[in-house]
Parts: structure tokens; C-alpha cells; sequence
């Protein structure tokens, strides 16, 4: 299983490469991560034990600004996730234009098993590690799967710690009295909401005979079903981590969202000021939730949620990636039969990476915008990429998926020729403007 996840997010590369003229070379140089770091964490818990951790760091590309990419906190991290995460957002920084390439990190735990104080040890204990392989300009790690912006603040602190010198643009996702942006705890699902509004136009669709499903109700599902339920989408699914629940008539998210985060508890119930109802609802599973017939799905979890062995039975016309790679490549395939529209995780959850984009801006300059400006330029931004993927989605009569990653090689290959490729190299004269000395 080894190098699966990477592998497969190459061979979209492949795929993308066959429809985008572009200079080999820019294909090749994508394949390649320009460094991997493992490291072990010491971590001295409550009861005064000694546990070590491993940790990754990985740098994708640096063609086109330093990287950028989360750290997640995850029993399952593995390398070749974690490669695999950086290579994403090497291609997502590309599909929305901001000058990032890509990163990504993590650590083997279950933050659910830790103390408070335990989770701040291996905080500080991870950036104690990397700290040589970060930095404002060469790599700005930021928010993922169970860490936040309080997590962040403290290794924003740590890394200020070693090297002396207060350096909030060193990581993104702060909190706002530390550094943080207004508009980043919403922006992943910010610019997926956009994503669904544009093809809302585009398919004149009536928001309220929309029917959704919600994988995943941590931050990123929570925004987007609050978003969608407040234009009038029904939102008549919803799941986490322990299972979900389905009402054909709709779930008041408000009062789903109030109950989650008080109890923990994902319940239908319905609220009136302090005092809140239970109401009828049916329990799923997460697989039972992806097979739902509604018409927009959003899967807002973990990687390779649908897969080969459930895409046929998949019945959503829409899927909307707000989590990271949750679509094998053989589920694509299928997906596309089908006639499913799918808005892919480069695109659907680039928000997020473009506020952090606007936090280290911010950051660099000391001056800090207001949410109004926040959201303009974000759904400028989303606006306008998600316009030119969908365009060339309809030339190449391909995927929108391939679309996106056409999208990000033909900018890539742009920087990549700027340095020069063999078509330059191999050259036998060189032009009298070339030759030209100061």
C-alpha cells in the first residue's frame, strides 16, 4: 500500500498532461517532492511518561512562492499521505493564482487521547523539530485535520521562541489577537459556497428543491451547511465521526450546530432560544450518507470516501470536495458515466488556502483588512478561477477535475519555462535581446 495515494495523484497528472501542450519538463518537475522530513517527537505526558511521536514535513514545489500546506493531527498519517497532500496543494495554489507552492505535515496521534496540556507539548515539540525546515518565506504551514487556530498560535509562539524574533507570518490560521485574519475559520467552505452559488447560475437552479448531503461535520461542514441552509437549500444529511443522521424534510442547522458543539453529540433537534426539541430522524452510517438521493453531496471528511466500490451507487447529481482527495481516481471514471458533476478539492476547498494567503499578506505588511474586504477579494478570486476551469472543462469536453489540473500545469509550465528548458538550452545562437548586458 505503500506510495498508493501519491501514485494515484500522479496519474491525474498524467491524465491532465495529455490535453495541456505544455513543456515536458513542467510535468516532470511535479513528480518529483523537493524534500521529505521525518522527525521524532519527545513528548513528556501527565503522569510523567516518555512518548515518542513521528512527525513529517513535506515541501512539493517551490517553482512559485514558498510552500504552503496543514498539519494534521491523525492516527493514520502516513508519508505518502502526507507527500500526496503536498502535491495537491502544490496543483491548488496553481488552480487559484496565488504564488504558493506546496506543503504539507502531520503528526501519528489521536489528539482525542491527549490532555490539553499533552496536545501544547507536541505542538511546540513539532515545530522544536522542524523548525529549520519552516520559515515566512520558505515554508508556512497552517490549520488541517484535528488542529486549529489555538494549536497554530502556539507554534507560531515556539518558532518565535527559536529564532528570537516575533514571526506571525510564519504560520496561518492564527488566532486574530495573535496575527490571525478575519474570514479564515469559514474561508474553506467560503469558497466551496461560492463554487455552488456560480453553478447555481449557471443551472438556474431553485435552492429551495435542493436537496444536500454533508460528510463530515467538523469546521469545514458545518460553514458550508449553515451557508446552504440559509439560502434555502435543504440540508437533509448531515454526519461525523460516529455516524449521521437523515430527514427527508430538511435538519434546522442552526440548532444541529448549537447541539454538536455543546454535547458533542450529532442530534436532529430543533431550538428556540436556550430550550431545544429532538425530532425525528433516521441514523446512518457514513457510507449510507454518500448514497443518499439528493442532489448536491459535499464530502467534508477524510481522503478516498468514494471509491470504486461506491460510486455506482452514488446518486447525487453534484459533489462538491470541501475534504482533501476524498474521490479515487477509479470512482472518477465512474462518476464521469454517471454524468456527475464533480467541483474537485483543488478547486471546491482552495478558500481556505487563499485567506491564509491574505493572513501572511497581512502578516508581511502589518496591515490588517476588515471581513468585508476579506470576502470580496475571496469570491473575486474563486469567482474568476472557478469560471476559467469550467471553460476549459467545456472545451477539452473532459472533467472538471482535469480541467483544474489543465488550469494549474499551463501555469506552472509557465514558470517553468521562464528558468529555462531544453528548447532553450539546446538553442545554437542566442537572440541579440538575449545577449543585451546592463
Amino acid at each position: 500500500m505503500s506510495g498508493e495515494i501519491y501514485a494515484q495523484a500522479l496519474s491525474r497528472l498524467d491524465k491532465a498532461a495529455s490535453y495541456a501542450k505544455i513543456n515536458k519538463e513542467a510535468v516532470e518537475k511535479l513528480k518529483f517532492p523537493k524534500a521529505c522530513l521525518e522527525v521524532s517527537i519527545p513528548v513528556r505526558m501527565d503522569n510523567g511518561s516518555l512518548r515518542i511521536f513521528t512527525g513529517y514535513r513535506v515541501h512539493h514545489n517551490d517553482l512559485r512562492g514558498p510552500t504552503k500546506g496543514g498539519i494534521r493531527f491523525h492516527p493514520n498519517v502516513s508519508l505518502d499521505e502526507v507527500k500526496s497532500l503536498a502535491f495537491w496543494m502544490t496543483i491548488k495554489c496553481a488552480v487559484v493564482g496565488i504564488p504558493y507552492g506546496g506543503g504539507k505535515g502531520g503528526v501519528i496521534v489521536d489528539p482525542k487521547e491527549l490532555s490539553r496540556m499533552e496536545l501544547e507539548r507536541l505542538s511546540r515539540g513539532y515545530i522544536q523539530q522542524i523548525a529549520s525546515f519552516i520559515g515566512p518565506d520558505t515554508d508556512i504551514p497552517a490549520p488541517d485535520v484535528y488542529t486549529n487556530s489555538m494549536i497554530m498560535g502556539w507554534m507560531m509562539d515556539e518558532y518565535s521562541k527559536i529564532v528570537r524574533r516575533l514571526s506571525p507570518a510564519v504560520i496561518t490560521g492564527k488566532p486574530i489577537p495573535l496575527g490571525g485574519s478575519q474570514g479564515r475559520e469559514d474561508a474553506t467552505s467560503r469558497g466551496g459556497y461560492y463554487c455552488i452559488k456560480e453553478l447555481e447560475k449557471i443551472k438556474s437552479w431553485n435552492p429551495k428543491k435542493m436537496r444536500v448531503a454533508v460528510q463530515g461535520f467538523g469546521n469545514a461542514g458545518q460553514f458550508i451547511a449553515e451557508m446552504l441552509h440559509r439560502d434555502g437549500y435543504q440540508v437533509v444529511a448531515l454526519s461525523d465521526s460516529k455516524g449521521g443522521i437523515y430527514r427527508p424534510q430538511g435538519l434546522d442547522i442552526p440548532s444541529v450546530i448549537h447541539v454538536k458543539n455543546k454535547s458533542k453529540e450529532l442530534q436532529a433537534v430543533y431550538c428556540k432560544d436556550s430550550v431545544c426539541e429532538v425530532v425525528d430522524a433516521t441514523r446512518i452510517t457514513n457510507e449510507e450518507l454518500l448514497e443518499l438521493d439528493v442532489d448536491i453531496l459535499i464530502p467534508a471528511a477524510l481522503e478516498n470516501q468514494i471509491t470504486k466500490k461506491n460510486a455506482p451507487r452514488i446518486k447525487a447529481s453534484v459533489i462538491v470536495e470541501l475534504a482533501n482527495g476524498p474521490t479515487t481516481i477509479d470512482a472518477d471514471d465512474i462518476l464521469k458515466e454517471k454524468n456527475i458533476l464533480v467541483i474537485p478539492d483543488i478547486l471546491a476547498n482552495a478558500g481556505g488556502v487563499t485567506v491564509s494567503y491574505f493572513e501572511w499578506v497581512q502578516n508581511k505588511s502589518g496591515y490588517y483588512w476588515d471581513l468585508p474586504t476579506i470576502h470580496q477579494r475571496l469570491h473575486e478570486i474563486m469567482l474568476r478561477e472557478f469560471k476559467n476551469v469550467f471553460s476549459l472543462m467545456e472545451s477539452h469536453k473532459t472533467d472538471m477535475r482535469t480541467a483544474a489540473y489543465i488550469h494549474a500545469l499551463n501555469r506552472h509550465a509557465e514558470a517553468v519555462v521562464a528558468l529555462g528548458t531544453q528548447d532553450y538550452f539546446s538553442a545554437q545562437t542566442i537572440s541579440r535581446a538575449e545577449n543585451v548586458t546592463a
